[in-house]
């Protein structure tokens, strides 16, 4: 029966990541740098107003697009913290940014749609597209430092694209878009009818005082779809809630997709994550800031060149002079190095691997002592 399936289904492939992951679990031995989420436990205050609401009965249906006073306190908040001026209505609470991501791309997307992604890019992304029935478009940022420059996106524009996926900072280099690739967006969608989809669940994970957000460009707030997660941040990952800011009027018709597709997140989570938004996280990103030191000095130290990321919680080292795909180098890192990273031809990446430092102090020096060998017994 399985020919008789959505045929988009045949277009899209599981997670490279949780396929390397997978590898590294049923190797002996082998330790893995491979996730993208933070070994921190959630906030203890998160997790009590969680434990509030299921003692105060509160599991029942709630409003599609999630509780008011969550929507309220989002709205709130991105304003506030990021100068945006979106109304509570103008809120989905989704399941995770995922679920933001496709009840975004699956309501501006019709059959035979372009969207332009930046490349490397997260792995789902492409995936999502197919699936809407999308055509994705890789724009190479490799050659300019993983930045967007005009003319290379000005040639991926023609006239079926309907929207530029944007993610900053970036998974899987780190890198936040600079004043030049905004501009160029900017430019490559005014007055055009063009979607520009902000992931921006990095944000508050930030290096650098210079940070900025496409979804900053007010007068554009018509064409913008704003993805956010508590995930990253909050040390939320398991608890599968984002939400999806957009103007009243496109919020009016992708409220339907949530609606029919998950009806809503779960009620207990609502408090819970309105505390999140209150909650500092400078700690958490002084950590990750630590982290990353060490590991860009241990890569310094091994000789494999990488663009300093800003943001987030991955580096993005080269591996292109070793002569072997990324694939090869990572499979035979786990079965010679005991060593687990993702290969950087996931994300549109060849010649690279990622590493994720959201782990222990003790599990990076031995991820990193563990790479150096590997390496050294490459040369």
């Amino acid at each position: 029966m399985k020919e008789f399936l959505n045929t988009a289904l045949y277009g899209a492939s599981h997670s490279a990541i949780r396929q390397y992951t997978a590898l590294a679990a049923q190797t002996p031995g082998c330790i893995g740098l491979t996730l993208g989420e933070p070994d921190f436990d959630t906030p203890t205050v998160v997790r009590d107003a969680a434990h509030a609401s299921l003692e105060n009965h509160e599991t029942h249906y709630i409003a599609n697009n999630g509780a008011y006073a969550l929507r309220e306190k989002i709205a709130a908040f991105e304003r506030e913290k990021h100068g945006l001026d979106y109304a509570a209505d103008e809120v989905i609470v989704t399941a995770g940014a995922t679920g933001a991501l496709f009840t975004a791309l699956f309501g501006i997307l019709n059959p035979g749609d372009e969207v332009i992604i930046p490349t490397p890019a997260f792995v789902l992304y492409a995936e999502i597209v197919k699936l809407c029935r999308g055509v994705p478009v890789f724009l190479d940022t490799s050659p300019d430092g993983f930045q967007i420059r005009a003319e290379r996106l000005n040639a991926c524009v023609t006239g079926k694209t309907k929207a530029i996926l944007l993610n900053s900072p970036n998974n899987p280099t780190g890198c936040v878009l600079d004043s030049e690739s905004l501009q160029a967006v900017r430019a490559a969608v005014e007055d055009k009818p063009i979607f520009v989809v902000c992931d921006d669940v990095y944000r508050q994970l930030v290096y650098t005082e210079n940070y900025h957000s496409f979804a900053e460009f007010r007068e554009l707030k018509k064409q913008i779809l704003l993805v956010q997660s508590f995930s990253k941040p909050y040390a939320m990952t398991g608890w599968r809630v984002g939400y999806l800011m957009a103007d009243a009027a496109i919020r009016e018709r992708l409220e339907l997709i949530h609606q029919f597709s998950v009806v809503s997140t779960p009620a207990p989570f609502q408090n819970a994550c309105a505390t999140a938004l209150d909650c500092d996280v400078s700690n958490f990103l002084e950590t990750y800031r630590k982290r990353r030191r060490y590991v860009l000095d241990r890569l310094a130290e091994i000789g494999l060149p990488v663009t300093l990321p800003e943001g987030a919680f991955y580096v993005f080292p080269s591996i292109a002079h070793f002569g072997l795909t990324s694939s090869e180098f990572c499979t035979r890192m786990i079965r010679e190095g005991k060593l687990a990273a993702t290969p950087g031809s996931c994300f549109g990446g060849e010649g690279h691997i990622r590493l994720s430092y959201c782990y222990s102090d003790e599990i990076l020096a031995e991820g990193m002592d563990r790479l150096q060998r590997f390496v050294e017994s490459l040369k």
